[in-house]
C-alpha cells in the first residue's frame, strides 16, 4: 500500500514541476526559533509554519510587522518577514574567513543546502517537506546586531561589489502561504514566479 502522505508529496512536486520553467531543489539542515527577540535562535527538531503568521511559538509570527525596529517606525505595516532563510552555504563561506556560525545563530528560522536563496527573484515559492509552502518577499538587511554577535561581521555579510552596490548576503525573508511541520531533512522545491522577475530588495 502507497502511503497517502508519499502520493500527496509526488504530487505536490509534480504540480511544481508543471508549474515553473526552472526547478531547483535543496534541503533543510536545521530549523530552530525563539519565543523572545533574541538575536540567535534554538535549534528544534520541528517547526510548524502557520498560513499568514510565520513560526508557531516564535517571536517575529504575526500578521503586523513584529521586527522591533519596524514595529517603532510603523506598527501596522504588514509583516513581509515571517520566515527568515539562510543557506548554509554562507556559513561555509564565513568559516573560511575566520567567523564560526551555527545555524540559528543569525537568527534564521530556516537554514538550508542546495539553493542560492538570495538569487531568487521576489515571489519565488519553496515548497519545503509534505505540505509548507513559503514565498520569498525579499532580502534581510542585517544590522549592527551581527557585529555585536560577532565582530566584523556586518562587513562580511553586507558589501560594495565592483559598481558600488550594497551585497547583503544575510540571508532572505518569506511570508507563510501553506502551513505544515517541517524537519531537518526535507526536500525544498524551488518554483519560480512568472515572468519578468524582480530581483529581490530589502524588507
Amino acid at each position: 500500500m502507497v502511503d497517502t502522505s508519499d502520493r500527496r508529496d509526488v504530487q505536490r512536486r509534480e504540480h511544481v514541476a508543471a508549474a515553473s520553467p526552472s526547478i531547483m531543489s535543496g534541503f533543510v539542515v536545521a530549523v530552530s526559533r525563539s519565543a523572545t527577540h533574541s538575536f540567535s535562535k534554538t535549534n528544534e527538531p520541528a517547526i510548524r509554519l502557520v498560513v499568514g503568521l510565520g513560526v508557531d511559538g516564535d517571536a517575529h509570527q504575526g500578521v503586523t510587522v513584529k521586527h522591533r525596529s519596524r514595529v517603532a517606525r510603523d506598527p501596522n505595516q504588514p509583516n513581509l518577514r515571517q520566515v527568515h532563510l539562510i543557506q548554509a552555504e554562507l556559513h561555509d563561506e564565513l568559516r573560511q574567513t575566520g567567523f564560526e556560525l551555527q545555524p540559528g545563530e543569525m537568527g534564521e528560522n530556516i537554514t538550508t543546502r542546495g539553493i542560492d536563496l538570495s538569487s531568487l527573484p521576489t515571489g519565488t515559492r519553496l515548497h519545503i517537506g509534505h505540505d509548507a509552502v513559503v514565498e520569498i518577499t525579499g532580502l534581510r538587511n542585517p544590522c549592527v546586531q551581527i557585529d555585536r554577535h560577532q565582530t566584523g561581521l556586518l562587513s562580511a555579510v553586507a558589501m560594495r561589489d565592483e559598481q558600488g552596490m550594497v551585497v547583503r548576503k544575510a540571508g532572505v525573508m518569506s511570508i507563510v502561504i501553506a502551513g505544515g511541520e517541517i524537519s531537518p531533512g526535507d526536500r525544498i522545491d524551488v518554483a519560480l514566479p512568472a515572468e519578468p522577475h524582480m530581483s529581490l530588495g530589502v524588507v
